[in-house]
């Protein structure tokens, strides 16, 4: 049994009616809570009037915006299950989505108006007939409890390593999540947060807008990532959390030296590391960025390091929260000493219960005892705070020696003229495998060839830890949230090596 969840709009309606729930960055329209459940209980009537009803599968496709929220909390109150779907990727690519999930109806908005009518799926358009169609509604009213079992809504891994999966997500891993967000991050009742991850991505909903909901705060809603805008409404936000090419792109703004950032009290960090002197440039500014760990499959906050860490354990996610049990585990499953490393196996009421109907993957991801295993290489220090080294699959071995990228690729964020890097293991005939380093330079970057960025590793890193080709880029294949997509390095870019 699952811990269930209330009505959020219906309850905060109740608590707080007239504080601001959403306010649009763009426009500056805002929504009170009493509006937030009056709109949200008419949407609820409108999916009931195109025939949507409890367990069915209402898709999306849009940018972020307030009305995403109001379908996803009338999917809730309806108990339909909710589904994100990138609006990058083209019908082709979404059609096969919707025939996984079997959506009764797709939601989009104007800019994705093509794609959604190539899907052949009934169709609600947010940008032509909805206003009216919700003034029109009946309020649905209900006083259900959202059951902690029940599926709320479908998060589609990114695909970075292949064919996407859906992750059930539950109204239980909700609450948990709150609540580690609440603990992590010092969120605090009435606190404003920023919203401009892709809302196709766990981390866009759960991090931070749904917690900050519950805590009755204010959710500025950015259509997408805008370092200019985010910079300029610093001085209103008390919590921040990025992805580390956010934090890369604001610091590379002009604005940035003289951005006012005082106000905000807990940065957070997650996707992937952050590198060492990026951590150290916004210290420099008075701001402990805190690394943190986590996955779609963990709904998704798992480890957020404790600010007096952040700069004492650099490159550490920090410790397990609190309703979350951790592993460092062998090939066979044996947990490994104190500062080995192992692959990250976790466990507690946070996580899915599986994938979509895929029940063979759902079986491989977690083992007989509930550990899911997590497909990540960490360890474990002497104080118990963790570190990532990154994924199983991205770690090659270099003449006996297991190298992983991670390690490499935050020595080389060091250099000067170096901007970001991405490291994959290839083929090689004496060595086994070696590395391949493809470097994306700094807009003012200074001259720099292969051979320096080589020479530049050996002086920092064991040598068989050192890249031995290197391939200049000006862009990454990236996921929406901005992680580098490194199995399309290789047939991307390999015929450019120097």
């Amino acid at each position: 049994m699952g811990v269930d969840l209330v009505d959020i709009t219906a309850k905060r309606a109740a608590l707080t009616p007239n504080r601001i729930a959403f306010e649009d960055a763009l426009t500056g329209r805002t929504l009170s809570y009493a509006q937030l459940e009056d709109r949200c209980a008419r949407a609820a009537g409108v999916l009931t009037s195109l025939g949507v009803m409890r367990e069915n599968r209402v898709a999306i496709i849009c940018r972020n915006r307030i009305e995403f929220f109001e379908i996803m909390f009338a999917c809730a109150k309806l108990g339909a299950i909710f589904v994100p779907l990138n609006w990058r990727s083209p019908a082709a690519e979404l059609s096969a989505l919707i025939a996984d999930c079997g959506a009764k109806l797709v939601v989009f908005c104007a800019d994705d108006a093509e794609t959604a009518r190539a899907l052949g799926s009934a169709l609600l358009a947010l940008d032509d007939g909805y206003e009216a169609a919700l003034a029109g509604a009946s309020p649905l009213v209900t006083d259900r409890r959202w059951a902690g079992d029940d599926t709320w809504f479908l998060m589609y891994t990114s695909g970075t390593t292949g064919q996407p999966k859906g992750v059930i997500q539950t109204y239980q891993m909700s609450v948990v999540n709150a609540f580690h967000v609440g603990e992590a991050f010092d969120l605090r009742d009435g606190d404003t947060t920023l919203n401009f991850l892709p809302l196709f991505h766990s981390a866009g909903i759960q991090l931070v807008t749904i917690p900050t909901l519950i805590a009755g705060g204010t959710v500025i809603v950015l259509p997408g990532f805008d370092e200019a805008r985010a910079l300029a409404l610093m001085p209103r936000l008390d919590i921040f959390f990025g992805v580390p090419a956010v934090y890369q792109q604001l610091a590379l703004h002009p604005e940035f030296e003289r951005a006012d950032l005082a106000r905000v009290r807990s940065w957070g960090c997650g996707g992937a590391p952050l590198a060492d002197v990026l951590v150290e440039l916004y210290a420099a500014k008075g701001v402990k960025v805190c690394n943190g760990y986590g996955m779609t499959e963990t709904g998704p906050t798992a480890f957020i390091a404790m600010k007096e860490d952040a700069l004492q354990k650099i490159g550490s996610v920090g410790k397990p929260l609190m309703l979350l049990d951790v592993r460092i585990v062998d090939a066979d499953g044996c947990d490994v000493p104190v500062g080995e490393s192992g692959e990250i196996w976790m466990r507690g009421p946070g996580l899915t219960p599986g994938y979509w109907k895929k029940p063979e993957e759902s079986a491989k991801a977690f083992t007989a005892d509930g550990w899911l295993k997590s497909g990540d290489i960490g360890r474990r220090d002497a104080d118990g705070c963790y570190y990532v080294a990154g994924r199983i699959k991205e770690m090659y071995i270099s003449g006996g020696e297991n190298v992983y990228p991670a390690e490499v690729e935050n020595v080389l964020a060091r250099h000067p003229s170096i901007l970001e890097t991405a490291i994959i293991g290839v083929s090689d005939e004496k060595w086994g495998e070696v590395g391949h380093a493809f470097i994306m330079l700094r807009p003012d970057a200074a001259p720099v060839t292969a051979a320096d960025v080589i020479q530049f590793c050996r002086a920092n890193v064991a040598g068989f830890k050192a890249p031995r080709h290197v391939t200049f880029v000006e862009e990454f294949p990236r996921t929406a949230a901005g992680k580098i997509r490194k199995h399309l390095l290789a047939p991307t870019f390999s015929a450019h090596a120097r």
